[in-house]
């Protein structure tokens, strides 16, 4: 494995509250990486870290083979951020944001115009290319926002919580034009809210607890640390009545339902499978134990 990101006992506290502590993590290159965690549980803090926007207290970061603090120039010049919110000028138009931008980024006249044609159209914003920026909509603006990643193509993507206040419908193409990117073999490391879109987007997922990584996999092999399918029984206000571990297999399922029928249980029935959802309330709700 080729690593893009490398983290070794990261620590950061601001003002004695520890944010960070003993962080140990690595991403490999070309991969989509989620960072999970609830408000204020340090995600923010580590892309701040990897992107060179904040020094770290103790501990050691390299991103694209370069360490985030000795060599924070070449870090740079491998990375792209988009924040939390769309860094992006509302009286230009969106050709005119991303010849500023490529022409900052050292591109001639021509070459930066050319540029940005090619990223209007990968970004879907060809109808609205010489509308101000003020008149788009949220997940244009968005779409904009990641375009300037992208005017220089880098190495690593840092995308915090991108998806933040789109509809359903800007959210999913997003989703598409994230997958895009990595499909090309820029790495793509993201935080979000959405378990959802951890669950469709990432390769692999971390869990952010008390400053530390406390589960880390891929979705499949964190929904397997809490369990298996159930069959759960219902009373009609939605309450859990009884659980009945399954395998999922029409036999099994039968035999749960032959048991429930045996017992003259009433109620609705119905079979749970674990989500990120359950992952992520099993893994913040208790305080966080060794090898977790």
């Amino acid at each position: 494995m080729t690593t893009a990101i490398e983290v070794r006992g990261l620590r950061k506290a601001f003002g004695g509250r520890i944010v960070i502590d003993d962080l140990d993590f690595s991403v490999a290159r070309g991969e989509v990486f989620a960072l999970l965690g609830p408000n204020g549980a340090g995600k923010t803090t580590t892309i701040n870290i990897l992107t060179t926007l904040t020094a770290a207290d103790a501990g050691t970061a390299a991103v694209a083979g370069f360490d985030v603090h000795a060599q924070r120039t070449e870090v740079q010049r491998r990375i792209s951020l988009t924040g939390q919110s769309a860094a992006v000028d509302d009286a230009l138009t969106a050709v005119e944001n991303l010849v500023m931008f490529a022409r900052l980024a050292g591109l001639r006249p021509a070459a930066a115009r050319r540029r940005a044609l090619d990223l209007i159209e990968q970004f879907d914003l060809a109808d609205a290319a010489t509308r101000a920026v003020r008149t788009f909509s949220g997940g244009m603006r968005r779409r904009l926002d990641l375009a300037l990643s992208f005017v220089v193509t880098p190495e690593v993507l840092f995308l915090d919580e991108p998806t933040t206040g789109l509809d359903t419908r800007s959210r999913r193409d997003l989703w598409n034009i994230i997958r895009t990117l990595a499909a090309g073999g820029t790495t793509v490391f993201l935080t979000t809210q959405y378990l959802e879109e951890a669950d469709l987007l990432a390769d692999r997922i971390a869990v952010l607890h008390d400053g530390r990584v406390a589960a880390l996999g891929t979705a499949a092999e964190l929904k397997a640390r809490i369990g298996g399918d159930t069959v759960e029984l219902h009373d009609r206000s939605g309450e859990v009545l009884r659980r009945i571990p399954t395998d999922g297999s029409v036999a099994d399922l039968r035999r749960a339902l032959d048991r429930l029928d045996e017992e003259g249980a009433d109620g609705v029935v119905s079979l749970h499978r674990p989500t990120l959802d359950d992952v992520f309330l099993a893994v913040t709700a208790a305080p966080l134990k060794e090898n977790a």
